[in-house]
């Protein structure tokens, strides 16, 4: 089958990390599912000779993905919200939204962000297909829309709702495998003087820190600012100013207005393009290399689990992420390594990872077998995650991240 880019079209020829098979990493299994066959996907990625876009091609409908049993919840964890707290207090200041205003945003979960404009007075609308999600956001007042974001769909919403004054669309764009209608609809939501946001991970940090695991079947596509800008550009969208941010392991916020009205790209455009260039990231030959730092980190992670077991040491996770499920995955590792993981997510409990089907435990779990070893799934939590476990110290227990690379502290 001939592969295409989903932003210029150009036949898509070149491996950037091939990691074999997974199933969806969002897919928990039921216990009843355990004798079940599951279906494993293929999770190779290219890149674009001609454009640069790193991608994975759509082999699973995002309509597969986000469904109403969608797991991920943004309100479990507190520093994801404290930075929408934050960050919804700059936007008030910076454009002066009011009770007359409208924010709107893209794949807006569980209202974990809307809530503090609500708050404010602000009218808002969240847009998002995943219904129990989207119910969340609901019952906390916030109005939501359950629609996937596209030509057709901004239009009935414009309709309905009106346009935006400021569109926020946090870790939402690698998630679109139709980049051309969900450009289109971003551009026919935003007022004409309105500002969009773009939150992503950077992927000159996912490449610099080895971030392997944030890919997986619904992140299709992994941006450079360069990239984003010619995705934008597709409907007449310019990036104005960019800020790099620490979260998800190092990310880029885009602020972004209609061609027409945007003002000169800040000297920080300039700055980030200028350090991506100089990484080799604007050639496709910059992006050689990464396949073998990804073996690299297999390595390491395994030969910790097998000597831990060895030495008569025991294991366990901590989380349930999307990333943890493609690390565990591609290393193959499974309940002989790894007898179970922990999760803050009640939905998540008593329910297996996908591929690996480790059980999922609650939290309280780890101080009922008291491990050796905690395996921290999601890495760029573990500062907060660490903090949780700061009693599991008690009896000695020691914290393990895989990435960038194996540390045990």
């Amino acid at each position: 089958m001939t592969l295409h880019c989903r932003i210029c079209g150009h036949e898509l020829t070149r491996t950037f990390v091939d990691l074999g098979m997974s199933p969806p990493c969002e897919d928990l299994l039921s216990a009843q599912r355990l004798n079940e066959p599951e279906v494993f996907y293929p999770v190779h990625v290219r890149i674009c000779d001609s454009c640069l876009l790193v991608q994975l091609p759509n082999v699973i409908p995002a309509e597969e993905i986000f469904t109403d049993s969608y797991a991920y919840f943004s309100s479990f964890s507190t520093s994801w919200v404290e930075h929408a707290r934050r960050y919804s207090t700059e936007m008030i200041e910076r454009l002066g939204l009011g009770a007359s205003s409208m924010v709107m945003e893209v794949g807006s979960n569980d209202g974990y962000l809307l809530q503090h404009f609500v708050a404010a007075g602000i009218p808002v609308l969240g847009i998002d297909p995943a219904g129990d999600t989207a119910d969340a956001a609901i019952a906390k007042g916030i109005p939501t829309e359950k629609v996937f974001l596209g030509a057709r769909t901004a239009s009935d919403l414009v309709q309905r709702h009106g346009r935006a004054d400021l569109i926020v669309a946090n870790n939402v764009f690698a998630h679109v495998p139709d980049l051309h209608d969900f450009v289109t609809g971003l551009a026919t939501l935003l007022a004409p003087q309105g500002m969009l946001t773009l939150e992503f991970p950077h992927l000159q940090r996912l490449i610099e820190q080895r971030q392997y695991d944030t890919i997986y079947h619904e992140h299709y596509s992994y941006y450079t600012l360069l990239t984003a800008q010619r995705a934008l550009a597709l409907s007449d969208l310019v990036v104005e100013d960019v800020t790099e941010l620490p979260s998800h392991g190092g990310s880029l916020r885009l602020l972004v207005r209609h061609r027409e009205v945007a003002g000169p790209a800040s000297e920080e455009v300039a700055g980030v393009l200028d350090r991506e260039a100089d990484a080799g990231l604007h050639s496709v030959e910059g992006y050689a290399g990464f396949a073998q730092q990804v073996s690299t980190v297999k390595a390491d992670l395994l030969e910790f689990l097998i000597a831990v077991k060895r030495e008569g040491r025991s294991v366990a996770g901590y989380g349930a992420p999307g990333k943890g499920n493609t690390l565990l995955n591609h290393c193959g590792v499974r309940t002989d390594l790894l007898p179970y993981t922990v999760d803050m997510n009640p939905g998540k409990h008593g329910m297996f990872l996908p591929g690996s089907l480790i059980p999922i435990h609650p939290p309280s779990r780890i101080a009922e077998t008291e491990p050796d070893y905690v395996l921290i799934l999601p890495w760029n939590l573990r500062k907060e995650i660490g903090e949780q476990l700061r009693y599991a110290r008690e009896w000695g227990a020691r914290f393990v991240t895989a990435i960038p690379e194996l540390d045990v502290w």
